[in-house]
């Protein structure tokens, strides 16, 4: 068994599982089926158990079976370490979603100190070309699983940013209010900048040397002007801003504006000139990197969630790819439309088969 580990997970009324209970043996996990069948509510269930809105950031209303059930829960049993945690996360339908560890109430950032889990989904696949925000959520999610306060960091600052950007829009001009909100923004934001100058230097050492068949991506952070990185800068910034930010009605300066910029090493391309095949392969090379920095202060790698990881994927890299996962000691559900394309794992991975039957999800293990 891994250090870190899923060993059962249920599902009850989520997405299109009206119950399903699944047991794990600590090896990569492959669940196979046709689209639409319910495989990426599995890995959705268990990102769940991170702190967040899960890979698909969907709220917490959306996410329960319909018609028949208003609300929706997920019960899961994690083994870290040498401890066996009971979690559970549920919504009863219009309000947010909670949290239990081993019986008791807890805030979803408590989660963050139990499980780490990474994720790898399609639509990340455009994550080079597409807006800035998800490249900082990418690079936020990475961030978390070495700074587990960096999820209240971005919580303080982005409910500050909020009420500072509804002054704004209200044309209030009162200098303490702004003051104390600015004071806010500061301090979490230098906590949120060093937690990601952190997370990047542990992706480069990560890399470096490391053996894998996967390409070097070389990492910086830009902003799209001056960004201080002490409290005390920032909030100079914020108050020095407020006549522009005004004007704008909400917030210019600060890291919710960073970029993540990512080349292709060995060919000094940046990520967004790369073909679709080398951004898969960019991706993938920065969550091993991850798991591999985790593996070695955790001491025990990460869960990752590989959703249709084969695409774009020819059969050298799907075959290096299992082979990192087994080399690494990470436990790694991965989803895929057919069991052919896990066939050279054998027996080193659980098969599943999902099937969709008048609306509802089936999971069943199919003996290696």
């Amino acid at each position: 068994m891994p250090g870190l580990a899923i060993t059962a997970l249920t599902l009850l009324h989520f997405r299109s599982h009206r119950m399903a209970r699944l047991r794990f043996d600590g090896r990569p996990a492959v669940l196979f089926g046709a689209n639409g069948a319910g495989k990426t509510g599995v890995l959705e269930a268990v990102s769940l158990l991170s702190p967040g809105r899960g890979l698909r950031r969907a709220a917490p209303e959306d996410l329960a079976r319909r018609p028949e059930a208003p609300g929706w829960k997920i019960e899961a049993r994690a083994h870290c370490l040498d401890r066996m945690h009971e979690i559970a996360t549920w919504s009863e339908g219009t309000g947010a979603r909670q949290v239990r560890i081993d019986g008791k109430a807890a805030p979803q950032t408590a989660l963050a100190r139990i499980v780490r889990i990474l994720w790898l989904v399609p639509a990340m696949d455009r994550l080079w070309i597409d807006a800035a925000e998800g490249r900082r959520r990418f690079l936020d999610r990475m961030t978390l699983s070495f700074c587990p306060d960096h999820a209240e960091a971005s919580l303080t600052y982005e409910k500050a940013m909020r009420e500072r950007n509804r002054l704004l829009r209200d044309g209030i001009t009162d200098a303490m209010w702004y003051g104390a909100l600015e004071g806010q923004m500061a301090e979490a934001g230098a906590a949120i900048i060093a937690n990601r100058a952190l997370a990047l230097s542990r992706l480069e050492a990560a890399q470096d040397g490391a053996d894998t068949a996967f390409p070097r991506a070389d990492l910086r952070l830009t902003n799209p002007g001056p960004l201080p990185d002490d409290a005390g800068g920032l909030a100079a910034a914020l108050a020095g801003g407020r006549r522009r930010d005004m004007a704008a009605g909400r917030a210019l300066t600060g890291p919710h504006r960073a970029d993540l910029a990512a080349v292709y090493a060995l060919k000094g391309v940046a990520a967004d000139q790369c073909s679709t095949g080398e951004q898969k392969a960019l991706l993938i090379s920065l969550i091993l990197a991850n798991a591999r920095a985790l593996a070695g202060d955790f001491a025990a790698p990460p869960v990752l969630l590989l959703d249709e990881v084969a695409a774009h994927l020819d059969v050298d890299r799907r075959a290096a790819l299992y082979d990192e996962i087994i080399a690494l000691g990470a436990q790694a559900l991965m989803t895929g439309t057919g069991q052919e394309l896990f066939a050279m794992l054998g027996n080193r991975a659980q098969q599943f088969e999902v099937t969709e039957t008048g609306g509802v999800s089936h999971v069943a293990e199919v003996p290696s």
